[in-house]
């Protein structure tokens, strides 16, 4: 679906809506730094990258990109609740949607809406959180990581938030979390090689989608908007176990009644997972963006470059460009997925 060959003259002036990429606002960053000066992992990634925090370097980024070029701003990985206890939490994430908030006020050309984050090991106040976020400060939904302090998001304390986002008719944007503490075999203490990242980030989202779809969340809540980082993780490539695999749930299990379960769902497992959406964060990488759109569609993808984790200024976001200029699709699709998709879901203009 990725095709060579000149673009079309039209593409460069289509707006484009950059979902999924990550800043942080100065009172949270310095909070950030106070509390958690030497967290390890993905801390230490972000203390080393000047444009999460740059906000003149940041804008220097988007110029590049032309007037078209906007950003949904949320905070980067870690989870706020892997660095603070639940009181500490709460005030982090109060400071962090406060920041975000003003500078979707004070740049609507650059930044037209933000996106909440919440303590999560706090879930009553993730719930207060939440609705301060979007009833008062105007988020446009809510992030959550893949796992909470490695509990699942289907934690039964943690479901009301699902009930309150359907209610809002807000998404919900998931993002992978996972450290080096989490190892590759079970006789390691640790992960190797950055695996935790490179293959365990992936397959984080694709558990986390896999249990809100074997929670019912999608039966309880026909609605529910879920976006999901990095094209869905491992989902569209194997649609195949994905599909026919998990119609067989059930039948490789010797302890639970599985097939029980399959009974009461509404639908294949694997039309439940096409409910989800899923954004371009992929790094340049033109099949998987072809096979993930081929697994979600069109209307279920949205732009995301995930800057500035790039190596150099720039590049995540000209490489997405350039790989969804090329997928063999009309321009009207191509619109949709560059800032069609989100503006409907997001409710913006």
């Amino acid at each position: 679906m990725v095709a060579p060959g000149p673009k079309g003259p039209g593409l460069h002036r289509m707006r484009k809506l950059d979902v999924y990429n990550h800043f942080f606002p100065e009172a949270y960053y310095r909070k950030m730094l106070a509390i958690a000066p030497s967290h390890k992992d993905m801390g230490k990634r972000i203390r080393n990258i000047p444009l999460l925090h740059d906000l003149d370097g940041r804008f220097r980024v988007m110029d590049g990109f032309g007037d078209g070029y906007q950003q949904i701003l949320s905070l980067p990985s870690p989870p706020i609740e892997a660095m603070a206890g639940p009181r500490e939490a709460a005030e982090l994430a109060r400071i962090a949607n406060d920041g975000l908030a003003d500078l979707v006020r004070r740049h609507p050309d650059r930044f037209p809406a933000f996106v909440a984050s919440l303590p999560m090991n706090a879930p009553d106040a993730a719930i207060d959180e939440a609705r301060r976020a979007i009833d008062q400060l105007g988020a446009c939904g809510v992030q959550v990581f893949s796992n909470v302090n490695g509990a699942p998001l289907t934690s039964p304390d943690l479901l009301p938030l699902f009930d309150l986002m359907a209610q809002r008719d807000r998404p919900i944007w998931i993002h992978p979390a996972r450290g080096a503490d989490v190892a590759d075999y079970k006789t390691e203490q640790s992960s190797l090689f950055e695996i935790w990242w490179t293959l365990g980030w992936p397959y984080e989202t694709s558990v986390a989608m896999a249990r809100i779809v074997f929670a019912g969340l999608f039966d309880k809540h026909p609605d529910l908007k879920i976006i999901t980082h990095h094209m869905g993780g491992m989902i569209p490539y194997f649609e195949g176990r994905v599909g026919h695999g998990w119609d067989q749930l059930g039948t490789r299990s010797s302890d639970v009644d599985y097939k029980a379960l399959l009974a009461t769902l509404k639908r294949r497992p694997i039309d439940y997972f096409k409910l989800f959406y899923a954004d371009t964060a992929l790094f340049g990488a033109a099949a998987g963006t072809a096979c993930g759109l081929s697994f979600f569609g069109v209307d279920h993808v949205l732009f995301a470059s995930d800057t500035p984790f790039e190596p150099r200024p720039g590049v995540y976001i000209h490489e997405t460009i350039d790989v969804i200029d090329r997928l063999a699709i009309s321009d009207d699709d191509r619109a949709r997925i560059y800032a069609g998709n989100a503006l409907a879901l997001l409710g913006l203009t």
